[in-house]
């Protein structure tokens, strides 16, 4: 199991700058057409940092890898629930975000913790 992970990991270490590349360039061309709303906006500035935080440095550890590249994903996942705690308008897709916050900041707090404990 541990070396599928790496393996996996391995694979996709070149997609998260691929697809900030990607995004950055798909978001010029948007800006300068000016018709995004500010969520998609926002949406868009969200996914290139995560992605940017989720072009780590591979360590050959397949749990700190994990952990490392888990917790910026997380944080993609927390701004886009505030974003649509900002712009979104359903009650069940605000009740949903508001979940979304906390159960990824508790996860993001354990694997901090995690990685102090364990050399990451």
């Amino acid at each position: 199991m541990t070396r599928s992970l790496a393996l996996i990991l391995a694979l996709l270490s070149p997609l998260p700058l691929a697809a900030q590349e990607a995004g950055h360039d798909a978001h010029a061309g948007h800006a300068m057409m000016g018709n995004e709303s500010p969520a998609t906006m926002a949406f868009m500035d969200s996914n290139a940092r995560m992605h940017q935080g989720m072009d780590i440095a591979f360590t050959g550890d397949a749990d700190v890898d994990f952990m490392r590249g888990m917790i910026a994903h997380h944080q993609g996942a927390i701004d886009m629930a505030r974003i649509v705690l900002e712009h979104g308008d359903d009650p069940e897709v605000r009740k949903l975000a508001e979940e979304i916050i906390a159960a990824q900041e508790a996860e993001i707090a354990f694997m901090q913790d995690w990685l102090a404990k364990n050399g990451g």
